[in-house]
C-alpha cells in the first residue's frame, strides 16, 4: 500500500514537472496550413495532419507571454504554403522574437529542382536558418507563364465569342489572342515586380544584406547548400538531429517539444478559460469565406472548398442576432465566381453594418473579382502585401462549335419558339440582338460592381473605373490605391474590429468561429433559414453542379469553352507563388 502511494506520488510529481518544464514549440508547414476547419468528414480525413492557420497564430500569440516557452523550431519547405500565409506567419514569429523567444528555422531543402521563394522567405523570420547539407536554396525569383489557345481552337474548328469588362479582365485573351496584349503585359509585369520586390526586401532586411546583393543571388539561384552558406542566406548546414540538439543545448536539456497547435489546444481546453469564454460579453465573430463563390451551401468541390452564399449569409445572420457579438472579422480567400452569389454575401455584410456590427475583412492568398466584391462593403479591409486582389471586372460569352461538329460529321437541326430561344446554343453564333443582350448583361454587372466599390471604398466612380477594368493588384499596390486599408493579418483585423466596435484596447474579446454549432446540429435539418444549422456546409459537389450554380443557363457553354467553373466574376488562371 505504501509502495502504491509512493508510485502515485511519483507520477503526480512527474506530471507536475512535465507541465512546468521548459517548452520548445514545433511548427511544420511543409504540408501547408488550413484556412478554416474542415467542413465535412471527408475533408477532415484528407487534412487530418494539416494544422489550421488560426490555431498556429493563436498558439504563437499566447506563447509570447508564457515563461515556459523558450524557443520555436520551424520546419519549412514544400510548395503548399501561400505567400500571404508566409507573410502572416513572419509577422507572428517576429512578435514572438520581440518577446525574447528563440526562433530557429530548418529545412531539408528550399526547393528540390524547383522554386523555394516562399518557404525561404518564411525561414528568414527566424533568428537562425539551417539547411540540410544536401539541400538547395531555390530563391529563383517570380515568373509568370500563361497559355494562349486561339490557334489551337481554330485548328479544331471552334470560334470563341467572348467579351469582357474591360481590357485587364484577361481570361478572354487566353482564347482570343496569341500572346499578351499591351494591358495584359502591363498587369502581369507589375504583379511579378511587386511580388519580387516584397520577397527581395524581406530577405534583405532579415539577412542583413542589401537589396542589390539579394537580387544578384536571385539571378544565380538555385544555390547549392555550401553556396548559400557562403552567401549568408543560411547560418549553418545541419541535419534535423543536429539542429534539435543545438536548440536543446541553448534552452536546457530538460526542455520538451510540443507542436504549436497542441500547445494552443491544451491552453484552450483549460477549464478556467472555457468557463471565462462562456461568460464573455464581448465576442468577435470570425466568418470564413473560402474558395470559388457559388449559390447554395459551402462545401467541397473539384476546385477545392467552395464558398456558398447560403452558408456565409446564414453565418452573418447568426452573428447579427447574437448580442455578445460586437464585431465581425470576415476572412476571405477566394478567386471569385458567381456574380449573384457574391451579391448575396455583399448584402449581408451591409446588413451587419446597419445593425451596428462592424465588419473587417481579412484577405488571405487571393480575394479578387467576386472575392473583392464580397469584401468591398466592409468597414475596413486588411490584406497581406502578397495578397492578390482587385480584378473588378466581368466576362461572358460562348464557343461556337459548328465547324468542329461539321468536321466530325455531326449536323444539327432545331425547332424554337422565341426570338432568343437558341441564344445559348453553341451550334451557331450570336445574332446582333443576342450579342446586344450579352453586352447589356456585362455592362449591368460592371456598373453594379464599380458603383458598390466606389460607395464602399469612399472613392469617386471615375477613380474606381481607373483601378478596375479587370486589373489584378497585389495587396501592397492595392493599399497604395485605396482598394485596401491596411497590410497585415487576422490579428490586425481583430484589433481593427475592436476599435470599430469601440472596445477599449485592454478589454479581452473572444474570437469565435460563427456560427458555433454542435455535431448534432450540423446533422439535423435546419428549422428555417434563421436557424444556425442553416450555415452547415454541404457535402461534395461535382464540377457540373458548380458550373450550373455559377453560370446558370450559360453553364454548358462555359464548360465547352473551358471558362472557370466558378463563374463570370472569377480570377482567371492559376496564381500560385512558389
Amino acid at each position: 500500500m505504501v509502495d502504491g502511494a509512493r508510485g502515485l506520488a511519483d507520477r503526480v510529481k512527474e506530471a507536475r514537472e512535465r507541465r512546468n518544464a521548459p517548452l520548445i514549440l514545433e511548427l511544420d508547414v511543409t504540408e501547408g496550413l488550413l484556412e478554416a476547419p474542415p467542413t465535412d468528414p471527408v475533408s477532415a480525413a484528407l487534412s487530418y495532419r494539416r494544422p489550421r492557420l488560426q490555431d498556429v497564430l493563436d498558439g504563437l500569440r499566447r506563447a509570447r507571454s508564457d515563461p515556459r516557452v523558450r524557443a520555436l523550431l520551424v520546419k519549412v519547405g514544400g510548395t503548399k504554403l501561400s505567400l500571404a500565409q508566409a507573410q502572416e506567419l513572419r509577422d507572428a514569429i517576429g512578435e514572438l522574437r520581440r518577446a525574447d523567444k528563440l526562433a530557429v528555422a530548418w529545412a531539408e531543402t528550399f526547393g528540390e529542382f524547383g522554386a523555394g521563394n516562399v518557404p525561404y522567405l518564411l525561414a528568414t523570420a527566424c533568428e537562425r536558418v539551417y539547411l540540410q547539407p544536401s539541400g538547395d536554396v531555390g530563391l529563383t525569383g517570380i515568373g509568370l507563364e500563361e497559355p494562349f489557345v486561339r490557334d489551337a481552337l481554330a485548328k479544331v474548328g471552334v470560334t470563341p465569342q467572348l467579351s469582357q469588362r474591360h481590357e485587364y479582365k484577361t481570361a478572354a485573351n487566353t482564347f482570343l489572342e496569341r500572346g499578351y496584349t499591351d494591358p495584359h503585359r502591363e498587369m502581369s509585369e507589375r504583379l511579378v515586380a511587386s511580388l519580387s520586390e516584397q520577397i527581395v526586401a524581406g530577405v534583405a532586411a532579415a539577412r542583413g544584406l542589401s537589396e542589390q546583393q539579394v537580387r544578384k543571388l536571385v539571378d544565380r539561384a538555385p544555390l547549392l547548400a555550401a553556396e548559400a552558406l557562403d552567401a549568408g542566406l543560411v547560418d549553418g548546414l545541419a541535419y534535423r538531429d543536429e539542429v534539435y540538439d543545438e536548440v536543446r543545448g541553448q534552452v536546457g536539456e530538460e526542455a520538451r517539444t510540443q507542436y504549436v497547435t497542441r500547445y494552443n489546444r491544451a491552453l484552450v481546453q483549460n477549464v478556467t478559460r472555457r468557463l471565462a469564454a462562456r461568460r464573455h460579453a464581448n465576442t468577435i465573430a470570425l466568418i470564413h469565406g473560402l474558395g470559388p463563390i457559388r449559390l447554395g451551401r459551402s462545401g467541397r468541390s473539384p476546385l477545392g472548398t467552395a464558398m456558398g452564399s447560403e452558408t456565409v449569409s446564414a453565418a452573418f445572420r447568426a452573428a447579427i442576432r447574437d448580442e455578445r457579438v460586437k464585431a465581425i472579422v470576415f476572412r476571405v480567400d477566394s478567386p471569385g465566381g458567381s456574380y449573384v452569389a457574391s451579391d448575396v454575401i455583399w448584402r449581408h455584410v451591409a446588413l451587419a453594418r446597419r445593425r451596428g456590427k462592424p465588419v473587417v475583412v481579412s484577405m488571405g492568398r487571393v480575394a479578387a473579382s467576386g472575392g473583392y466584391f464580397v469584401s468591398m462593403g466592409a468597414d475596413a479591409i486588411v490584406a497581406q502585401a502578397g495578397t492578390l486582389t482587385g480584378s473588378i471586372g466581368v466576362l461572358a460569352g460562348k464557343a461556337v462549335t459548328t465547324e468542329l461538329m461539321g468536321r466530325l460529321g455531326v449536323t444539327h437541326d432545331a425547332a424554337a419558339d422565341g426570338g432568343h430561344a437558341l441564344m445559348f446554343s453553341t451550334n451557331r453564333g450570336y445574332s446582333d440582338d443576342e450579342w446586344e443582350r450579352v453586352h447589356a448583361s456585362l455592362d449591368r454587372i460592371y456598373d453594379d460592381f464599380t458603383a458598390k466599390a466606389a460607395e464602399g471604398r469612399g472613392l469617386d466612380r471615375q477613380r474606381v473605373d481607373t483601378l478596375a477594368r479587370g486589373r489584378v493588384w497585389t495587396g501592397a499596390d492595392a493599399k497604395e490605391r485605396g482598394l485596401v486599408d491596411e497590410l497585415g493579418g487576422i490579428e490586425r483585423a481583430v484589433t481593427l474590429a475592436k476599435e470599430k466596435a469601440h472596445l477599449p484596447p485592454d478589454v479581452e474579446a473572444d474570437l469565435r468561429i460563427f456560427p458555433r454549432t454542435t455535431p448534432l446540429e450540423r446533422l439535423r435539418p435546419a428549422e428555417s433559414s434563421e436557424d444556425p444549422a442553416a450555415a452547415a456546409a454541404a457535402g461534395a459537389t461535382d464540377l457540373e453542379a458548380l458550373r450550373v450554380a455559377a453560370w446558370g443557363r450559360l453553364a454548358p457553354l462555359a464548360a465547352r469553352l473551358g471558362l472557370p467553373a466558378a463563374g463570370p466574376l472569377m480570377l482567371p488562371g492559376n496564381w500560385e507563388v512558389r
